[in-house]
């Protein structure tokens, strides 16, 4: 069992954490004609708007209730009221998604009071819209604890019995490491099996980049609000990620649905459960495409273990997606020397190292260094401390805003394995041909002349150690 520290610094530097009500907002925007709202300041929101902006390269609507000084002080009931009338007036969506922020939930507003008297002093204005409300502080949890309460809120709120089971439909919650390429993977292997899919939510139908033929302020696509209700009547629900659990477990409270948790679906056991799960729901066999997957995987896996078994990686990201990449890397022979999270999870325990630390990229950085790394995997803001420690970064998780493409790299599945092998095994075989220094087999002298070379010397000031030349 890996034993989990926090890391106690008086601040953080170069943040490896997003907040929870950016997560929750995230979820919100997998649902049909959906208009995310935070509730706090204007810079609360800002700052998450451009994040997604920059990682998906799209307008993303979200909405802030722009709390100022005094509604912070008297009580932020009027700016809430304000946000809705004007979004259903504009945009007229289907649901609104309000996550509060930490300005809100330290001064400890009723929100969901307040919602109420707000929905029954203008029913006839905000017919035709639901709202759900979800509490996000940001001084508790990360970005996946954020998604997990935005997923359970619209359950509960959303969800009734259904005494009709349809026995072709399933449930599929996926978690916030998943991307749209992964999701419409799993949609794919889904209903290879002859099954109807509900996912809940759906960023694969709103964050997929098309381009729409008319323009709309709320999402372009995602779960609509009737099959998200219909989702009762499923007779099975996926989970994919420990942190679905809970919404998991409120949808089978509320609809009598039974429902697998699965905490990674790469690498070959995992995608081979899921298959296998799949075939006893559906009553089918596996399709012979999926068969032919299988065994160009463990191909795959034959071929990059050369290159990535002995390796010292390290990972820092949310807990399921660290976890389910330490498992990739270890099963093919790799150490997990370095492994930093964002919040606490049962699965941290199950890591295959010593410790994970709850910390930032600074405790990143300092750690590879420490251990002698080969590899580092996290989002886009570990390039700099690539950068110094002049180690190969593998861009896994969000925000990717270097990237073109972030939100359709595939990870999940057989080919999402084989592809991240790939990926992994090229960039190291890549450190073999690159300058760098701390990968030349030199003496001390040796590299001693090399530094001093990079540094400005003149290769005629300096004396060339015996198998070094000018």
């Amino acid at each position: 069992m890996a034993k989990l520290v926090v890391a106690a610094k008086a601040c953080t530097v170069n943040p490896l954490k997003m907040a929870a009500p950016l997560g929750a907002c995230y979820a919100f925007l997998g649902m049909a004609r959906c208009m995310p709202l935070m509730h706090g300041s204007q810079g609360c929101t800002s700052f998450g708007l451009v994040l997604l902006v920059r990682h998906f390269k799209e307008a993303i609507p979200l909405q802030t209730t722009a709390m100022n000084e005094v509604a912070t002080i008297l009580g932020g009931m009027d700016n809430i009221e304000q946000a809705l009338l004007n979004i259903k007036r504009n945009s007229n969506p289907a649901l609104i998604a309000l996550a509060t922020t930490g300005l809100i939930e330290t001064r400890g507003e009723d929100v969901a009071g307040s919602l109420r008297l707000i929905e029954a002093r203008h029913r006839d204005a905000l017919t035709g819209t639901r709202i759900v409300h979800v509490s996000t502080p940001d001084y508790i949890g990360a970005f996946q604890d954020g998604w997990e309460k935005a997923v359970t809120a619209l359950v509960e709120t959303l969800v009734e019995p259904l005494a009709q089971t349809k026995p072709k439909q399933i449930n599929v919650l996926p978690g916030c490491h998943l991307t749209v390429a992964d999701i419409e993977e799993v949609r794919e292997i889904v209903e290879a099996f002859g099954l109807d899919p509900i996912f809940i939510p759906d960023l694969s139908g709103s964050l997929d980049g098309h381009i729409p033929d008319t323009f709309t302020a709320t999402t372009l696509g995602g779960t609509s609000l009737e099959r998200l209700a219909a989702s009762a009547a499923s007779c099975a629900t996926i989970a994919i990620g420990r942190h679905m659990r809970a919404p998991a477990q409120a949808l089978e409270d509320r609809s009598g649905v039974p429902f697998r948790v699965f905490d990674s679906l790469t690498g070959l056991a995992e995608v081979d459960a899921l298959l296998a799960h799949l075939a006893r729901i559906s009553g089918r066999s596996v399709p012979a495409k999926y068969r032919r997957q299988r065994s160009q995987l463990q191909d795959a896996m034959l071929d990059a273990h050369f290159h990535i078994g002995g390796r010292r990686f390290a990972i820092a990201a949310e807990p399921d997606l660290l976890h389910s990449l330490a498992r990739l890397a270890t099963g093919l022979g790799a150490e997990l020397a370095v492994a930093v999270t964002t919040t606490a999870s049962p699965l941290l325990e199950e890591l295959p190292c010593e410790e994970v630390l709850i910390g930032d990229l600074e405790d990143f950085e300092r750690l590879a260094r420490e251990r002698d790394c080969a590899i580092l995997l996290t989002h886009s803001h570990g390039r700099q401390a690539a950068e110094r420690l002049r180690l190969p970064l593998v861009r896994v998780g969000l925000p990717m805003f270097d990237r073109v493409g972030a939100a359709h790299r595939l990870m999940v599945g057989y080919r999402g394995t084989r592809e991240t092998l790939f990926e992994w095994a090229n960039t190291l075989i890549d450190c073999l041909h690159e300058a760098n220094p701390r990968t030349w087999p030199l003496s001390d002298a040796a590299l001693s002349a090399v530094q001093r070379c990079a540094s400005g010397a003149s290769c005629s000031e300096i004396h060339s150690p015996e198998g070094v030349s000018r």
